[in-house]
C-alpha cells in the first residue's frame, strides 16, 4: 500500500467520520435526558461531586467548538450544548468535564499535552512554510527539509498524545453518567455512541498525521 493511497484513504474516512458524527449529534439532540437536565447542570454537577470548585462553565458560541481550558479552568460549551436537555447535550458536557477532572488529579497524557501546547502551537505556525521551502530548496539546502519534518513530528506527535485524553475523558463521562442516574437503560448506549464517533475524528486525525509524516520521511530520504 502506497503512503499517497493510504492519505487519500484517510481522507475519506475522515470526510465520513465528520458526516456520521453530525449526524449522530442532530439525532441525539433530539432525544431528552430522562431527568431534563442541561449540558450546563451536568457539568455543574459532575465537578461538585467530585469536589472541584474552581472551575467555572460557561457558554461560547458556535457548534461543537465545547472544551475545557486547563488555564482558566473553563468547561466551555457551545451554545446547542449549554441549554440543551437532550441526551447528546448531556455526553458532550460530561465529555468536557471529565478534562476538568484529568486537570484537577494530574492525569499525566494531559498534563504531557497541555506541555506541548507551546511548541506544537510554534510548530503549527511555522511547519508549512519551512516544509515548502525545504521541497522547493531540497536540492540546495536538504536539511532545511528535515527541519520541517522535524516540526510536523511535534504536530504528529500531540495527535497521538491527545488520543489518550479524550479516550479517557469518554470513560469518564459514561461511567460518571451511568453513577449519578445521568442516563438510564435506554440513553446510556446513545450516549456511547456519541461519544465513540467523536473518538474517531482523534483517532483518524493521528493516523493521518502519521501517514503524511512518513511521506515526508520517504521524501526526505530518497534525496539524500
Amino acid at each position: 500500500m502506497s503512503i499517497w493511497f493510504l492519505i487519500i484513504a484517510v481522507m475519506v474516512a475522515s470526510f465520513i467520520i465528520q458526516r456520521v458524527l453530525s449526524s449522530k449529534f442532530n439525532k441525539y439532540s433530539n432525544v431528552p435526558s430522562p431527568h431534563g437536565v442541561t449540558g450546563a447542570d451536568v457539568a455543574r454537577l459532575m465537578l461538585a461531586q467530585n469536589g472541584i470548585t474552581d472551575v467555572k462553565v460557561q457558554s461560547v458560541s458556535g457548534k461543537l467548538t465545547d472544551h475545557y481550558n486547563p488555564k482558566d479552568k473553563t468547561v466551555n460549551l457551545s451554545e446547542s450544548v449549554f441549554g440543551s436537555a437532550s441526551i447528546a447535550a448531556c455526553a458532550v458536557a460530561a465529555h468536557e468535564t471529565g478534562h476538568a477532572l484529568q486537570h484537577a488529579q494530574g492525569y499525566a497524557p494531559l498534563r504531557l499535552r497541555s506541555a506541548l501546547v507551546p511548541v506544537v502551537t510554534f510548530a503549527n505556525n511555522t511547519v508549512q512554510w519551512v516544509l515548502l521551502a525545504g521541497v522547493l530548496l531540497i536540492n540546495v539546502f536538504p536539511t532545511l527539509l528535515w527541519i520541517g519534518i522535524g516540526l510536523f513530528a511535534m504536530t504528529t506527535f500531540f495527535s497521538v498524545v491527545t488520543l489518550p485524553v479524550e479516550i479517557n475523558a469518554s470513560q469518564r463521562a459514561v461511567q460518571w453518567m451511568e453513577g449519578s442516574g445521568i442516563v438510564d437503560a435506554q440513553t446510556r448506549p446513545m450516549a456511547v455512541d456519541a461519544l465513540k464517533w467523536a473518538a474517531y475524528t482523534y483517532i483518524i486525525a493521528a493516523i493521518g498525521s502519521l501517514a503524511t509524516l512518513f511521506y515526508y520521511i520517504s521524501m526526505g530520504s530518497s534525496r539524500r
